[in-house]
């Protein structure tokens, strides 16, 4: 038994291969293994900053997918409002046109054109689609009025708004279409 164990020892080592380590020339210098500590550290760093960059990155990309996703959400309808603008100012135009005298003749008719009305103003209410009614007098807003034309209107000031030709829509918080108006040109 003791024989098998110094065999597989000789087998794993000669003595040739084993180096004294008391041997000054086997010994690498300090300043060498100081170097290679020092380049270790360095691809280290170098391997800890490249992940932290990569971690980063997926965050940022999870967290713009997520705004994504969202605003598809909030404002994929926003083509479909825009196409349906029309179709209310056409419905309100029509509403508008109607004479006392055409409304008792087509009383069945007009309460058919106002429920459709009401019906299309209530799936806009429910999608967070909002319609800009300026009226007269109001002041002019940029953000939300687009103006047509400047006329200096008596007793108005400059800026006020003198006639409403068109309604706008919002879609939450985004302007689809702009309420077109006329604005005074009045210097006050």
């Amino acid at each position: 038994m003791a024989e098998a164990k110094k065999d597989v020892a000789d087998e794993l080592m000669s003595e040739e291969e084993l180096i004294d380590i008391t041997d000054p020339e086997s010994m690498e210098e300090p300043e060498e293994i100081s170097e290679a500590v020092e380049a270790v550290i360095a691809e280290r760093d170098e391997y800890k900053d490249r992940f932290m960059r990569a971690l980063a990155d997926a965050e940022n990309l999870r967290k713009r997918g997520e705004r994504d996703r969202r605003d598809a959400e909030k404002y994929g309808g926003s083509k479909l409002a825009r196409d349906m603008a029309p179709v209310y100012d056409n419905l309100k135009r029509a509403l508008g046109a109607v004479t006392d005298e055409q409304r008792e003749a087509n009383k069945a008719l007009l309460e058919g054109i106002d429920l459709t009305m009401r019906e299309l103003t209530n799936v806009f209410s429910k999608h967070g689609i909002e319609v800009i009614a300026p009226e007269v007098g109001d002041t002019f807003d940029p953000d939300v009025h687009e103006a047509m034309f400047e006329a200096p209107v008596p007793n108005t000031t400059k800026g006020e708004i003198i006639q409403v030709l068109g309604q706008g829509f919002k879609l939450h918080d985004r302007l689809l279409r702009a309420a077109q108006v006329g604005v005074s040109s009045n210097p006050g």
